[in-house]
């Protein structure tokens, strides 16, 4: 859990907080081999190794090295290595290469983890240390990782996809009956009008989800739930990816160029649809809501269905007050279930749910000053914004404001939609 204003300057609070994330990211690796940490099968999907290093480099460039003089890094060459995409502070190494690396040995990353680690908690529990300076990189550090485990999920899906063998990551928890089995939903309407979108301040939040600010809309309905796999389905069996009228046009460049026939992960074997998951492969579930899509196919669908996706404002102002719960990291499940209560109750984790709205920053918006400002706002072209976290986001990382965001064409994301139109 988030640490309270209370006690968020507390060294032994800030220590344990910082503690449970790091030991979750150990978690999350335990099923691997050793070969297994270095494969990169796509310039988007990071080696595992990579991952583990990048995060431990994020808490010395940017906790030990400002924060603690006396501080020695563990290999200095690590600065380049494993930095990610910060030219304010060094030459990254090529994301496309970083599975080029057998060395640093996975041995030495584990050692590169533990020296930060032991060095960070000498800087929390010493009592010079000023904390009300340290915390502020140090919590973005802690929600850094956070997001590197949910990549680490993706990124092992996809390396483990194309292996031939169909490696299996962890046989996935028992999931319970699910009662709404017919699997409706509703059209929940909303009034519009004058709101306020973004984060208040209160309580953590990326530089990207503020300020808070308003803004109008007009009367629009939203669905209770995500579309299904079977509802995609219908849509693939329609002709949908055949359909230049669905899509727009660098999409209908996309599905040609790429073969694009069914959502990212899924096979006909037989003449029925499986789909490769963590837990292995296994028959499409028609009851799950639809994952593995890019914008592109998410718009066509909508289209499809004379629909539209909403925009991140209606999103937010129908949902920021619903509760964070839902299938998250946490439940071990890795994968997204069928819908539990037919309502708006539950609508976060399971898909990230992609919007109309271009990733652009908010009206009177400040990135963070120095390096860190790079951590969000360079990023603000060209790319779509999605809403409400997946089944591989650890819950206490999300938020109503939580903006998520990648280009149109990206599936490899837990990605899917939520139908949306005018009143």
């Amino acid at each position: 859990m988030p640490i309270s204003t209370e006690t968020q300057h507390d060294g032994l609070s800030i220590l344990s907080r910082f503690s449970e994330v790091r030991r979750f990211t150990e978690y999350l690796m335990e099923p691997l081999e050793i070969e297994d940490y270095v494969v990169q099968a796509s310039p988007d999907a990071s080696p595992m190794k990579w991952h583990l290093a990048h995060t431990t480099w994020f808490f010395e460039r940017f906790v030990l090295t400002p924060f603690s003089p006396a501080y020695r890094p563990y290999d200095p060459r690590f600065d380049h290595l494993f930095n990610s995409y910060y030219e304010t502070v060094g030459k990254p190494f090529p994301r496309s290469a970083r599975g080029w690396l057998s060395r640093p040995t996975v041995k030495e990353i584990w050692g590169y983890r533990q020296y930060v680690e032991e060095h960070v908690e000498k800087l929390l529990l010493d009592n010079s240390t000023p904390l009300h300076s340290v915390w502020p990189a140090l919590e973005i550090g802690i929600h850094h990782e956070q997001q590197h485990q949910e990549l680490m999920l993706t990124d092992l899906k996809y390396n483990f996809y194309v292996n031939p063998l169909e490696p299996v990551y962890r046989e996935c928890a028992s999931r319970q009956a699910r009662p709404n089995t017919n699997n409706s939903f509703e059209w929940e309407t909303f009034d519009g009008g004058l709101v306020e979108i973004g984060h208040d301040g209160q309580g953590f939040a990326f530089d990207n989800e503020g300020p808070r600010h308003k803004l109008w809309l007009e009367p629009y309905r939203l669905a209770s739930r995500p579309v299904t796999n079977g509802e995609f389905l219908a849509f693939m069996e329609d002709g949908g990816y055949h359909e230049v009228s669905y899509w727009l046009s660098d999409g209908w460049t996309t599905v040609r160029r790429e073969g694009w026939r069914a959502p990212l992960y899924w096979e006909q074997i037989d003449g029925e649809w499986y789909y490769f998951t963590l837990s292995g492969m296994r028959a499409v579930d028609e009851r799950e809501p639809v994952t593995h899509i890019s914008f592109y196919e998410a718009d066509a669908y909508a289209r499809w269905a004379e629909k539209r996706l909403p925009t991140e404002a209606e999103w937010e102002n129908a949902f920021a007050s619903c509760k964070i719960k839902g299938n998250f990291a946490e439940t071990r499940y890795y994968h997204p279930c069928a819908d539990e209560t037919g309502g708006v109750e539950s609508v976060y984790g399971d898909v990230w749910e992609w919007t109309a709205s271009p990733y652009v920053p908010y009206p009177g918006n400040t990135p963070l000053e120095g390096a860190l400002g790079e951590y969000n706002a360079k990023f603000m072209a060209n790319q779509m914004v999605l809403r409400g976290g997946s089944c591989v986001t650890p819950a206490s990382h999300i938020r109503p404001t939580y903006r998520n965001f990648f280009q149109p064409d990206k599936r490899w994301q837990f990605s899917g939609l939520r139908l949306a139109e005018g009143c």
